[in-house]
C-alpha cells in the first residue's frame, strides 16, 4: 500500500493547519510525522487514513497498481491512538473478539496469544473498564500490531506508558512491524527512533 499527497492541505473554519504537502509514504517504510502537540500531526494521519477528507489538494492510495477509494483504506488499516475508544463493558476476551471480526489475525497468533502479549491471562473476563489508563494503551496497541493489514499507523504509541511498557511497545516494533507501511505520530523520540524517514509539519505550515 502506498499513499501519495499532492500539495495536501487542510483547514478548519479559516485556519489553515497545514498545506503544500507533497509526499509519498510507501510499503515496507517507516515514517515518523513530527511536531509539537497541536501542531497538526493527528489532522494529517486522519488525512493519511481516510477519515478526514484534505481541504485541498489529491490524496491517492494504491496497492499493487490498484486504486483503493479512501472510504475503503480502513480494509487495509490497524491504528491506535489515544482519542480511539475501546469498549469498556466489554471483557478482554469480548473486545478481542469484537475487534477480530473486523480484521483477521496476524499468522501466528490468536485470541489467546493477544492476552499472552499482554500479560493478562488471567484478566480474560475481566471488564476493559476496570483496566488501568496504561493497560488500555497496551491493549490498543495490541489489537493493532497483532492484525493483518499492510498499514499500522500509531499516534503518540507509549502515551500512560512507564518505561517497561516502552520497551514492550519497541519489542512489538520489532516482531510485527516489518513489511509493513508504519507511520507513527510523535514528539518523543523513543517512539519513532526506528523510522528511516521523517517528515515535519512545521515544514508545511502556511
Amino acid at each position: 500500500m502506498n499513499i501519495s499527497l499532492q500539495n495536501i492541505g487542510r483547514r478548519f473554519n479559516r485556519e489553515w493547519i497545514f498545506r503544500g504537502v507533497d509526499y509519498t509514504f510507501e510499503q515496507g517504510n517507516s515514517y515518523a510525522i513530527l511536531g509539537s502537540n497541536g501542531s497538526g500531526k493527528s489532522t494529517l494521519l486522519q488525512v493519511l487514513n481516510g477519515s478526514l477528507a484534505p481541504s485541498t489538494g489529491k490524496l491517492a492510495f494504491e496497492d499493487g497498481g490498484k486504486n483503493i477509494e479512501p472510504e475503503n483504506v480502513f480494509n487495509y488499516l490497524s491504528l491506535a491512538a489515544p482519542y480511539l475508544e475501546l469498549i469498556e463493558e466489554f471483557s478482554l476476551s469480548e473486545m478481542i473478539d469484537f475487534h477480530f471480526k473486523f480484521k483477521s489475525y496476524k499468522p501466528g497468533v490468536d485470541r489467546a496469544a493477544v492476552a499472552d502479549i499482554l500479560n493478562l491471562q488471567g484478566s480474560r473476563n475481566k471488564a476493559i473498564r476496570y483496566f488501568s489508563s496504561g493497560m488500555k494503551q497496551r491493549l490498543k496497541l495490541a489489537l493493532a500490531f497483532c492484525s493483518d493489514t499492510k498499514m499500522l499507523m500509531l499516534d503518540e504509541p507509549t502515551s500512560n506508558l512507564d518505561n517497561q511498557g516502552i520497551d514492550w511497545y519497541l519489542g512489538l516494533v520489532e516482531k510485527y512491524s516489518a513489511g509493513r507501511l508504519t507511520i507513527i505520530c510523535s514528539n518523543q523520540e523513543h517512539e519513532y527512533a526506528f523510522c528511516e524517514n521523517r517528515l515535519s509539519i512545521t515544514d508545511y505550515k502556511p
